[in-house]
């Protein structure tokens, strides 16, 4: 495979589809918090850093998502921009390797879980609710400079034409 087109994150994003990945993320998430298994940080970690540098491509949850799921589901897909999908992943990476490093490296194994109590809460907007907290913290740094428009022209002109067709990460 191309290693270009191996670390590429889908533009645009099927809305399901990452709702989907969410609540596989609270589901994980959960089990790790109720059953205090430590080692489940570094699935939720591999996950996030999987998503962020290549979409669904190396995530076994993003896999089942786009491959078993969002094909036997009834839902229309909702194609959104990528690059704050893409953002908020990474936001995922950073709080999941965090819990990794607390846990293992310093055996701060409480705080840790307090870093994946937040992610569980963050997951669950964007899967129940549909609201993408880093997405959002996207748009206000785009809105204050700090993330070139460039990077995204459609997140600012979402009424602009028709969406271009989604990826399904196959």
């Amino acid at each position: 495979m191309d290693p270009k087109r191996l670390l590429s994150f889908p533009d645009p994003v099927n809305e399901v589809a990452a709702r989907l990945v969410a609540g596989g993320v609270v589901l994980m998430a959960g089990v790790t918090l109720a059953f205090q298994a430590e080692w489940m940080l570094w699935v939720l970690a591999y996950g996030f850093v999987a998503r962020v540098c290549t979409g669904p491509t190396l995530s076994p949850l993003g896999q089942l998502v786009t491959r078993v799921l969002v094909p036997a589901l009834p839902f229309a897909e909702k194609p959104v921009p990528g690059p704050p999908k893409r953002f908020a992943q990474g936001i995922g990476a950073l709080v999941t390797v965090s819990a990794v490093i607390l846990a293992g490296g310093f055996g701060q194994v409480g705080a840790a879980y307090g870093l994946i109590a937040v992610l569980t809460i963050a997951a669950g907007l964007e899967a129940f609710v549909g609201f993408c907290l880093g997405c959002k913290v996207f748009a206000l740094l785009m809105k204050v400079g700090v993330i070139p428009e460039t990077v995204c022209e459609r997140c600012n002109d979402i009424w602009a034409g028709q969406p271009p067709a989604v990826s399904t990460g196959r």
